[in-house]
């Protein structure tokens, strides 16, 4: 699939994530369904964070290490910081992938671990984690009474 057509679906998909945020008010951010699990806040931050850790630490070698993607809730208290925060970050991933005849995404990359994928097997990766964790966001608004966007 040509980087195009993945971030036409990606845009939908953040599409629904914002709109959920969209729903929210600043004091939520805070809410953690349980003990020992994210906040709804540092669930977003997460997204933001391994987004920038795949494309500027594993990708590019810009940070030294997945730490400098760690964004903490703490730091993004808001619904508006937030929003600005995973704008910032995918606006970099895209300025990135979009770039050129498509030869970036077929460019291989060897892992920290070990071994090698494509940037657009990276890409598939980051985008399917969006999706997972968007569900949690969902599930959050309703564990609050709210619901959902559809899907």
């Amino acid at each position: 699939m040509d980087a195009t057509t993945l971030f036409r679906h990606w845009t939908e998909v953040r599409s629904g994530l914002l709109q959920a945020l969209d729903k929210l008010a600043d004091a939520q951010m805070s809410y953690v369904p349980r003990e020992g699990l994210w906040s709804l806040g540092q669930t977003v931050c997460h997204l933001a964070g391994a987004e920038e850790g795949w494309f500027r630490y594993v990708v590019m070698r810009e940070l030294k290490g997945w730490d400098e993607a760690d964004f903490k809730a703490v730091d993004y208290p808001t619904v508006t910081v937030l929003k600005a925060l995973l704008s910032e970050v995918h606006a970099r991933t895209e300025n990135l992938c979009l770039q050129g005849d498509g030869a970036f995404m077929r460019r291989e990359v060897v892992l920290p671990w070990g071994p090698t994928i494509t940037v657009e097997d990276v890409a598939w990766h980051v985008l399917e984690h969006e999706i997972h964790h968007r569900g949690e966001v969902y599930l959050m608004l309703g564990l609050m009474g709210m619901e959902a966007p559809d899907v």
